[in-house]
């Protein structure tokens, strides 16, 4: 360990964000005692970025407290082509974070912003009117999602959940929802409750994913309430056998819809996203994200008798008619569709993930790979959770300084952009990260 390094694991601020004062970080395995790698190498990127995190000091009052998160990489970044970005000192990185998961056939892909400024070359604020690519992008989504009839565009992930929330409550003539996962920031599903009206979260539920007698049990104390249970597919790991299925039937076998929230894995997984993957169809889905390549666009899509109680409210805005966002979500799906695009990406992420598993046996590092291979993610399984957090977020900067981006608590995401020498380059970053974890050991 060099004195530098020394210098920064062992100075007030480093031990403060390492444990609160007074506590220990043992580990039961004797190998993991504290993880001061994560204050060192944020202090490398004050020096190394120092244009990137002036800005970010100056700006931060006005961008907000979440900017940026607990990344402990640049937050500004200048530019991104392909898997790539490049931050305001113009250091590249090959990118797994792809805007929380939007970009899935790489960033400024030509054939999508093509098909853009072709249509703003048009005229893109048109409101109350709407585009021929309105209908054109609602014929695509029901013809690929599963058992789709009818589809409605909007502009966020947020937007698409509380329309289906909605649509299910005049459909079912009932006010409770069941929820799991994140599902938007919206009242209803915001979870911090931090300015929500109590009578306003009263109104939706939680239930634990990996234990569905808590679904029972929601719907046993409201019986005859509840409008429909809203999901995501699966969390950082991948879905159990027929999961979803036992979920959906629980719902109707209390009368209630099914409401599958496609946001990360739609057009992800594939076409037909978790829905085709997984082999269960919801009465309703949202999707947004990987729909149109990061260009903002949402879609509600699911069963006719559902989608036509749009007719009984006012679901609106001025920005949901702008074509443009719709022509990138029409140029995306057809891409996917018509190419080995999807193939691609499972592919590259398969060979990521069997990488990085080698590396974490290699290493001998408390985690281990989950999820599916367009979306993976390492998950450290240390039993002390500050532990797992300070390994997370260790592991993240070092990639990051080794130019691989990799968030530290939020599923990873794998593009059609990836190459073969991209995924051997990212391997190398992880290698040499888990080595600074391991150095760590007692």
């Amino acid at each position: 360990m060099t004195a530098a390094y020394e210098a920064v694991a062992s100075s007030p601020v480093a031990q403060s964000l390492i444990a609160p004062a007074g506590r220990s970080l043992p580990d039961p395995g004797g190998r993991f005692t504290a993880t001061g790698a994560a204050m060192e190498l944020d202090d490398r990127w004050q020096a190394r970025s120092a244009r990137t995190d002036a800005r970010a000091a100056t700006r931060g009052d006005v961008v907000g407290p979440c900017a940026g998160g607990r990344t402990r990489y640049p937050r500004y970044f200048d530019r991104a082509t392909g898997p790539y970005l490049w931050d305001l000192e113009g250091r590249r990185y090959v990118d797994f974070n792809l805007g929380y998961g939007p970009v899935v056939l790489g960033h400024a892909d030509e054939r999508v912003t093509e098909a853009v400024l072709a249509e703003l070359r048009n005229g893109n604020c048109i409101a109350p009117l709407w585009s021929r690519r309105q209908s054109e992008l609602t014929d695509l989504l029901t013809s690929v999602v599963p058992g789709a009839e009818m589809a409605y565009l909007l502009k966020t992930g947020s937007d698409a959940t509380s329309t289906a929330v909605r649509l299910s409550r005049i459909f079912t003539g009932r006010d409770k929802v069941i929820r799991w996962g994140y599902n938007g920031w919206h009242d209803w599903a915001a979870g911090i409750p931090a300015g929500i009206p109590e009578a306003t979260r009263a109104e939706t539920l939680l239930f634990d994913y990996s234990d569905l007698s808590t679904l029972r049990d929601a719907f046993a104390r409201h019986p005859g309430q509840v409008a429909c249970v809203l999901t995501m597919p699966f969390g950082d790991e991948r879905a159990p056998e027929g999961h979803l299925q036992k979920i959906r039937d629980i719902a109707h076998e209390h009368g209630a819809l099914f409401v599958l929230d496609e946001m990360r894995s739609g057009f992800r997984l594939g076409l037909s996203g978790a829905q085709g993957l997984l082999g269960v169809q919801a009465d309703v889905s949202t999707f947004s994200k990987a729909m149109a390549n990061g260009h903002p666009i949402s879609a509600v899509v699911g069963r006719a008798d559902v989608l036509s109680c749009l007719a009984q409210t006012r679901i609106s805005s001025t920005f949901y008619a702008d074509p443009a966002p719709m022509a990138a979500a029409l140029a995306t799906i057809r891409i996917l569709r018509d190419t080995d695009a999807s193939e691609q990406i499972w592919k590259a992420g398969s060979a990521f993930q069997g990488g990085l598993s080698a590396l974490v046996d290699r290493h001998r590092v408390p985690a281990r790979v989950v999820g599916y291979p367009p979306m993976p993610f390492l998950q450290f399984t240390h039993p002390d959770s500050v532990i797992r957090e300070q390994m997370s977020t260790a592991f993240a900067a070092e990639a990051a300084r080794h130019g691989v981006l990799l968030h530290p608590s939020h599923q990873w995401f794998v593009s059609a952009a990836h190459t073969d020498e991209d995924i051997e380059f990212a391997l190398h970053g992880c290698d040499q990260a888990l080595a600074v974890l391991a150095t760590q050991a007692a």
